[in-house]
């Protein structure tokens, strides 16, 4: 059985869907406009994360190995229908904002990838964390290029938070800079593959500064070998 904290590491940081694995970048790139424009469409994802895994899981012993991939995508596409009509519902400005990209989540790499190579091989509590730290680890990187983007763009953070959460909270917009003409590039398609990038850069720079460390440490807890021995 996979250890619980190796899960949670690996989507978290270790194996993070958008910045080691690569996989669902049409709509990393395409929503990140904002802040909450990240954060809806990562919530939506990994809700479906979770909920596909657990139910793959549930079911692995029953689905037959020729017809996995079948019904492994009919279940998905099942989860993110009932999530794209609940947001139709409830959250229907954010929905109208993120558009095609709520049923495009079908289509993620991620999602089926995980299904394939965690879920259907776990239990159900392993495909439940899985799910859980993967989607988390890519809603992550949803809201950290949207809120670069976002404040670089526009000089502000949070705005259109009634989106997201309607009239439960007050505006909580934080502008930066009243008289802030804005930085066209950084709201535009590139600015969003220069953020992505500037993102997998800084977190290499960190692996490897975590990686040299680990290595001085394991040299001086191995001992000296001692002359004529």
């Amino acid at each position: 059985m996979t250890d619980t904290r190796t899960i949670i590491r690996d989507g978290l940081w270790t194996n993070n869907v958008g910045l080691v694995q690569i996989l669902g970048l049409c709509p990393l790139l395409a929503v990140t406009g904002t802040f909450i424009n990240g954060l809806g469409l990562g919530l939506a994802t990994m809700a479906t994360l979770i909920a596909s895994n657990v139910t793959i899981s549930a079911i692995r012993s029953l689905v037959r190995p020729e017809v996995r991939i079948p019904v492994f995508v009919l279940v998905i596409a099942s989860i993110v229908t009932v999530i794209e009509l609940l947001m139709s519902a409830y959250l229907y400005d954010l929905y109208k904002v993120l558009g095609i990209f709520i049923p495009l989540i079908v289509t993620n790499c991620a999602i089926i990838g995980r299904a394939e190579a965690f879920a259907s091989r776990h239990s159900v509590l392993p495909a439940f964390l899985d799910g859980l730290s993967m989607g988390l680890g890519f809603m992550l990187v949803l809201v950290t290029l949207g809120g670069m983007r976002e404040i670089i763009g526009h000089g502000t953070l949070f705005s259109h938070a009634h989106r997201m959460f309607g009239n439960l909270l007050p505006d909580i917009t934080i502008v930066f800079a009243g008289d802030y003409q804005g930085f066209l590039l950084a709201v535009l398609p590139p600015g969003a593959f220069i953020g992505l990038g500037l993102i997998i850069a800084l977190k290499n720079i960190i692996d490897k500064r975590l990686q040299a460390r680990a290595s001085r440490v394991t040299a001086a807890a191995v001992p000296a070998v001692q002359p004529g021995h």
